[in-house]
């Protein structure tokens, strides 16, 4: 089996993240370990958080503390939501860590050494006001594109073309305010993309493919427009210092290495950081390494993010010259907004993550986001369709079922699980629907395409349901007693299988739905065809309990407050 690397792009350091930011990238990877986990695949999911740029420095001076210190809080604060969200990194690192530091300045002479890198004077804003040179995102204005007036000196996050600074309208310094800016010359390192444009065609070419369409059309959009020379330093006090031994009077002004050269490349960074944990056991070149191991990396993004996953983290990695591991496959999504919109801190307009923690169980989230993931377009969470679909599918559907069977069976036959007749036509019917439907769900999670597999799940759950709206046993019972132990029986060993193969969507409800098992050696990590047929996994005479009520509904007066707190369809 081959071995999966899976990242997700590094969440910004500055501020808690919204739900947009954790369906469009750390939410799915989880989702998608945990499933390669469960089916026997060895996986190392890594992630961090990205520290360095302008954000992280404005923060800290308007919080009053060092940067360093800032990030340190920051990282812990973000750490601490994502433990709420039951993501199971492997390892959530730090991009200002020694290891990315050092890795990075090593892939710099790398590129230095093979020609990709040039030094070249450049024109560059000037601050009077801040006596500084401005980076690119110390700088706000107009789009020149599309007219949104917070654009950055580096992208739009509207319409996410990426800018030079001089192409913004009324540009003006983030730091001060000021608009007393001009244009001074100074010097820089320069990523020759324009050098590498071939050979990163022929490597997008090689698997865009197997990329979902979002991504591979972001992809090809760049290289049709053509790939230009990147600056890669800044003029920063936080971030990976350009080598002395190398750059000496770039490295004697000061300057850093461009947020978007470094931060790629804490994907390998981390995995050295988890590595020093345990280097007897633990080996971070052998997930990088190509010529070491076959290792299938999967990258998990919002579309923004594309550009630099496709083309320039590639294009850095290629100019090596060293056997780097690349990605197989990007997966890409659109946005997830808040009625329609924008979510916004500043104008207290939609639900960020450490905020969804507090009013509700992190399952319900994981299971709204990922049975709505912002495939295939745009997407908007509203709290009636949130409501709808917590109560229709969890509560109802699933929490419903798995109650009414245990608290039913508990009644009427006692603690354990009952014998009753051997399995008859409606049984048979049943085992080779949950095998239909769990080879789909298979199929959909293989593909990465977490809605439909979401729907496939809800089918499994659904089945259960109609098996036991059409044997009964409430009414079975008092004619039929054995049929209706069996009946119970099958439907407990669904709620086994449901609470295995849900894992990945909701493992703390999975994890309760299983321990109402007394099951000795329940180590199965997956249903094969053969036990989804048969629903056996549960013998007659098992001990079980039943567990507090697995997802409450979201009453209107739930739905109400959530609305008023956070914002609704009437902001």
């Amino acid at each position: 089996m081959a071995r999966h690397l899976i990242t997700s792009a590094l969440p910004y350091i500055n501020g808690i993240k919204h739900l947009g930011n954790m369906v469009g990238s750390m939410l799915p990877a989880d989702v998608y370990s945990r499933y390669l986990r469960q089916r026997g695949h060895e996986v190392l999911y890594i992630c961090a958080t990205d520290e360095h740029g302008t954000p992280a420095e404005l923060a800290a001076k308007e919080q009053g503390v060092a940067v360093d210190e800032f990030c340190a809080q920051a990282h812990h604060a973000q750490k601490t939501v994502y433990d709420g969200f039951s993501l199971a990194f492997d390892y959530f690192g730090r991009s200002s860590s020694p290891q990315n530091h050092e890795i990075t300045q090593e892939i710099a002479r790398e590129l230095k050494a093979n020609g990709f890198i040039e030094e070249r004077s450049i024109r560059q804003v000037y601050s009077n006001a801040d006596a500084r040179f401005l980076p690119d995102r110390y700088i706000i204005g107009t789009c020149p594109h599309c007219g949104y007036d917070k654009a950055r000196g580096d992208q739009c996050e509207n319409c996410t073309r990426v800018l030079d600074p001089t192409d913004l309208i009324d540009a003006r310094s983030a730091i001060s305010g000021s608009s007393d800016l001009e244009v001074r010359e100074t010097k820089h390192l320069f990523l020759l993309q324009s050098v590498l444009a071939g050979e990163v065609e022929a490597w997008v070419d090689e698997r865009a493919d197997d990329w979902p369409v979002l991504a591979s059309s972001i992809a090809r959009k760049w290289l049709t427009e053509g790939l230009h020379d990147r600056a890669i330093t800044r003029d920063l006090d936080w971030g990976v210092p350009v080598p002395a031994d190398t750059w000496p009077d770039l490295a004697a002004e000061g300057k850093v290495f461009y947020v978007w050269f470094d931060a790629p490349i804490e994907y390998i960074g981390a995995t050295k950081e988890w590595a020093d944990q345990d280097p007897e056991n633990r080996d971070w070149r052998s997930w990088w390494w190509e010529s070491d191991a076959d290792v299938h990396y999967t990258q998990f993004m919002g579309k923004d993010n594309v550009p630099f996953h496709s083309v320039m983290f590639p294009a850095t990695l290629l100019g090596t010259r060293s056997p780097w591991k690349k990605v197989d496959v990007i997966k890409a999504f659109n946005w997830l907004n808040y009625y329609g919109g924008k979510f916004s801190t500043s104008q207290r307009r939609g639900v960020f993550t450490h905020d969804a923690l507090e009013i509700l169980p992190a399952d319900y989230w994981r299971y709204f986001m990922m049975a709505n993931a912002p495939e295939s377009d745009d997407s908007s969470f509203t709290w009636e369709h949130f409501t709808a679909t917590v109560n229709k599918d969890l509560a109802d559907t699933l929490g419903n079922f798995v109650n009414r069977v245990l608290s039913f069976s508990r009644k009427r036959f006692g603690d354990e699980v009952p014998a009753g007749a051997e399995p008859g036509e409606a049984e048979s019917r049943l085992g080779a629907e949950i095998a239909r439907l769990l080879a789909e769900y298979e199929e959909h999670m293989e593909a990465i395409q977490f809605r439909k597999a979401a729907a496939a799940l809800r089918a499994l759950w659904s089945a259960g349901n109609s098996y036991l709206e059409e044997k009964a046993p409430w009414l079975e019972i008092k004619t039929n007693k054995e049929g209706a132990a069996l009946t119970l029986r099958t439907a407990m060993n669904l709620i086994h299988l449901y609470a295995v193969v849900s894992e990945p969507f909701i493992p703390a409800s999975a994890a309760a739905m299983r321990s109402a098992f007394a099951l000795k050696d329940d180590t199965a990590t997956w249903v094969t065809p053969e036990e989804a047929r048969a629903l056996t996994a549960v013998p007659a005479g098992t001990p079980f309990t039943v567990p507090p009520v697995l997802f409450a509904k979201i009453t209107e007066e739930d739905l109400e407050t959530y609305r008023e707190r956070f914002g609704g369809s009437d902001q």
